[in-house]
């Protein structure tokens, strides 16, 4: 599953920021992974929005609401709009807010590389 950056900011800061990468396409998760650990993030990165779910804590076979304390601290999602197969960055977002009382002011990034904007406004 994933992979994270290293030690916190020499510089006197508070800890990390923890950004979840949410990519199907394996070099989108790694410029994403790039771009955030730049900004000195920890990154955490998965193939799928199923994945995603299931580092969250929100796999369908045990809700969060009664779990929320063992949830990993993640500051921030940023995942890909269209997945296939299985859960889309839409579908994931929707998930998140509705599903975790913990989560649901959690900043979500929801990005596409379509140029095809029609499933998007769909």
């Amino acid at each position: 599953m994933a992979s994270s950056a290293g030690a916190s900011s020499s510089k006197g800061m508070a800890a990390q920021p923890h950004v979840l990468v949410v990519d199907d396409c394996s070099v989108s998760r790694k410029f994403n992974e790039l771009i955030f650990k730049k900004y000195e993030c920890k990154v955490t990165t998965v193939e799928s929005g199923s994945k995603a779910l299931e580092f969250l804590g929100l796999v369908d076979d045990n809700p969060s609401s009664g779990n929320d304390n063992q949830i990993p601290k993640v500051d921030m999602v940023c995942t890909d709009y269209s997945m296939p197969p299985g859960i889309t960055g839409y579908e994931l977002l929707k998930k998140i807010k509705q599903e975790s009382t913990t989560m649901k002011n959690l900043p979500v990034v929801v990005m596409t590389e379509e140029s095809d904007p029609t499933p998007i406004n769909e």
